[in-house]
């Protein structure tokens, strides 16, 4: 059986110290709470500090949860509440697409899937919430880069691999496709990223009206294209989908 790390088990007990308590608390009040010596106590407050997750007041000495965990508290807030809000659209889009549907946000250097609702048939299928993608080659990528400034920077500074013949690795010819995901509003990936399939993704947006995500239909080429062409209907719905969650979200004019 793994062992604890026990720095980490005593970081985690001094959050949680510093969250529960509503005033600031000296360095003598959190080592007598935890039981451990000051010097300990001193070492890991340092530390969090320098990561940003607690902060120390100049006048008094004493510490308070930092900026930085209100931060990543309230990113979580944000992706828990778009993956709820998304629930019944999504399932609505499985439903009326007959495909797979994923629901992602950029996420560090390429797009997490932190929604996935499989295609309604009998074949197996393979939970894929947690995963990555990349953010240039996929539909879902191209939307966020389109939309997210963080995102674009992301791709412009990054590698750019050919997972494909088709990908689009050129960085003019890529600012093209991103110009033309705005204006029809959706992103496209036919055999961009893998063989054999194609998926179409539009953004969603919140109250703020800032990109906090995308959503869209994967599937066989052969299924989700017509003629070499995305059908009509699944752009159509997806980008209703879209619409409907950045609605939800507080997002006007959707």
């Amino acid at each position: 059986m793994a062992r604890n790390i026990q720095s980490l088990e005593r970081a985690a007990a001094m959050l949680r110290l510093l969250a529960g308590g509503e005033r600031r608390l000296g360095l003598s009040d959190i080592a007598s709470s935890l039981g451990l010596a000051k010097g300990t106590a001193h070492g890991i407050l340092r530390t969090l500090q320098q990561e940003g997750f607690v902060e120390q007041d100049a006048a008094s000495g004493r510490y308070q949860l930092g900026a930085e965990l209100l931060r990543l508290g309230t990113t979580y807030l944000d992706v828990h509440e778009l993956r709820a809000r998304a629930l019944v659209w999504t399932d609505d889009l499985a439903r009326s697409s007959g495909e797979s549907v994923y629901l992602g946000v950029l996420h560090q250097h390429g797009v997490l899937i932190v929604h996935h609702v499989f295609r309604p048939d009998d074949s197996r299928q393979v939970l894929e919430v947690g995963a990555m993608q990349p953010l240039h080659s996929t539909a879902l990528g191209k939307v966020l880069t389109a939309y997210d400034p963080v995102a674009h920077s992301e791709v412009v500074e990054g590698e750019r691999k050919a997972f494909t013949a088709r990908t689009t690795v050129e960085l003019d010819a890529f600012e093209g496709v991103l110009d033309i995901t705005r204006a029809r509003g959706y992103g496209a990936d036919v055999e961009e990223t893998w063989e054999g399939v194609a998926s179409v993704a539009a953004p969603i947006h919140d109250r703020r009206r800032m990109p906090v995500g995308a959503v869209g239909v994967t599937g066989a080429v052969e299924r989700i294209c017509v003629n070499g062409e995305l059908r009509p209907e699944l752009i159509a719905a997806v980008r209703d989908c879209a619409r409907a969650v950045s609605r939800d979200l507080g997002a006007a004019r959707f």
